[in-house]
């Protein structure tokens, strides 16, 4: 792989994050509620699970999802749920009294917030899919295959992280500069994202059968 080769890999991903898919959106919700520090463990849950979806890429193991069109489908329904499940309980913890949103806030710990982060993105099995057809596309015949596919996850783990933690800077900003009901509908709108996003990934799931 050459450096030219890679440059176009980088270009490539960052159209891919121009448009913010649900982990994007819950780090936006997490940082506005918890702030970025606390919330950076929401962005590592979702790079953790990139990281073994990269390796089951590389191991094969994208062709077994593939054939099992029914677990598949099972994996995504339950993603849809998760996520809207998530959307709805940011739009009534924004509707609770202040005590109770700043108790719930203290009460949130990071393997909690982390794992919101994984299992986002882990309600993606198709991810797999994604990045074995992805990688090939920028791997040269006459190079050592690992070292290859090591520098394209880890640039690929490094810019999600970069676009993680700036949207979440921005919505920790928005948090810090606005209390009350307008802190209120931030986070209604969040959930409403939330739901939002569990809607689409439902109807792609439905209209794939």
């Amino acid at each position: 792989m050459t450096f030219e080769i890679w440059l176009m890999y980088v270009g490539t991903v960052l159209a891919f994050m121009s448009t913010p898919g649900p982990s994007h959106l819950l780090m936006l919700s997490n940082s506005a509620t918890h702030g970025l520090r606390r919330s950076l463990a929401t962005a590592s849950g979702d790079l953790t699970a990139n990281f073994f979806q990269m390796l089951a890429a590389g191991f094969g193991l994208a062709a077994l999802l593939t054939a099992s069109a029914s677990a598949l489908t099972v994996i995504k329904w339950l993603g849809v749920a998760y996520l809207l499940w998530l959307g709805l309980k940011m739009i009534v913890k924004a509707s609770a009294s202040d005590a109770a949103r700043m108790e719930a806030q203290k009460s949130a710990s990071l393997k909690g917030l982390w794992l919101q982060g994984f299992l986002t993105s882990a309600a993606n099995p198709k991810a797999v899919v994604f990045f074995a057809a992805f990688f090939p596309q920028f791997i040269s015949a006459d190079a050592p295959f690992a070292a290859q596919f090591m520098i394209l996850s880890a640039t690929y783990l490094v810019i999600d992280g970069v676009f993680l933690t700036g949207y979440g800077s921005g919505a920790a900003w928005i948090g810090r500069k606005f209390s009350g009901d307008v802190k209120k509908w931030i986070e209604r709108v969040g959930g409403g994202f939330m739901i939002g996003a569990a809607v689409l990934l439902g109807l792609k799931t439905a209209g794939e059968r």
